[in-house]
């Protein structure tokens, strides 16, 4: 169903056909062929609109932002711990194989030496003024000077490579126990930055399953079955470290806010953003940092059929 054919055609040329009809592909009626497999028709569920999409579109849109604005804020702090924890040591560490676990320093995927490639090509094309004042100086840049040429994958290839002494060092700083499990935490950050980064569609995307700790925090999330790969359970995760950097941080209200406003479109359910049936439990991030506000809970509002 289209409401207004001139805006709809303005917004297809402006954003296209194909990106826009990933917003309201949940929206096309699940068949079944002669076959017996199931398949997307070209049929719409009652009263989906074009409008509908669009508004998911903008939605998404500025769900990203609210990402890329705690990713900045959590990169930035852990790329600062890694700085100090290894620099202190060896302000040149970042070149001290003695940090790097052994296994990554001779596997068949030089891993490490690629690292390294690709740092020193970061440090030779850098504009910042402190990377340019080091060479033109001709002096040994500090590693926590260094990491300002680091990107969010560059950080998170760096920690999965230190030995475990070291890693244990910065978990520690964040609070955790399990060394992999920051690890798979920043891939599964990298991630979902890369798709910000390249204006991807992330409500309803999947990525790889995430494991959380076994404690009060996390408990009363629900982060179980397959919301561990949905973007629920990453803003779970964000939530974490961004109240550990910033413990006043409103960015949750941000996020609830926001997701007041998802389109009330057929097919596009809260449970395709993973979010438990019992929605996001106040009582544990408080009325004022919460995710839904007293008496105006998305989650329990929504239709079954949405």
């Amino acid at each position: 169903m289209v409401h207004d054919n001139s805006r709809a055609l303005r917004k297809l040329s402006q954003v296209g056909y194909y990106r826009l009809s990933g917003f309201w592909y949940t929206s096309r009626i699940i068949r079944t062929n002669d076959d017996g497999f199931s398949f997307r028709s070209d049929d719409f569920l009652p009263n989906t609109s074009f409008e509908q999409a669009y508004d998911l579109y903008l939605f998404d849109k500025k769900l990203r932002m609210l990402m890329i604005d705690a990713l900045e804020r959590i990169e930035i702090h852990i790329r600062s711990i890694i700085a100090h924890e290894v620099g202190r040591n060896d302000p040149l560490g970042y070149q001290n194989t003695s940090f790097i676990n052994q296994r990554y320093l001779s596997d068949r995927n030089n891993t490490y030496q690629r690292w390294q490639s690709k740092q020193s090509k970061k440090i030779a094309e850098s504009r910042d003024d402190c990377i340019i004042w080091h060479l033109r100086e001709q002096k040994e840049i500090p590693f926590w000077v260094v990491v300002e040429t680091w990107d969010f994958g560059q950080m998170s290839k760096y920690y999965s490579m230190l030995n475990g002494g070291m890693q244990a060092r910065i978990i520690k700083r964040l609070g955790l126990e399990n060394k992999q499990m920051l690890s798979k935490w920043l891939q599964c950050l990298n991630l979902l930055r890369n798709r910000c980064a390249h204006h991807s569609r992330i409500w309803n995307r999947k990525h790889p399953p995430i494991q959380v700790p076994n404690d009060d925090f996390f408990n009363v999330l629900q982060i179980q079955g397959d919301v561990n790969e949905r973007i629920y359970s990453v803003i779970c995760v964000m939530w974490y470290l961004v109240k550990m950097i910033g413990p006043s941080s409103k960015w949750i209200r941000q996020v609830a806010d926001h997701f007041d406003t998802k389109p009330d479109m057929p097919g596009c359910s809260y449970k395709s953003m993973g979010v438990p049936r019992t929605g996001f439990p106040r009582a544990r991030f408080g009325d004022s940092l919460g995710f839904v506000t007293a008496g105006n809970d998305p989650f329990h509002q929504e239709s079954e059929g949405a």
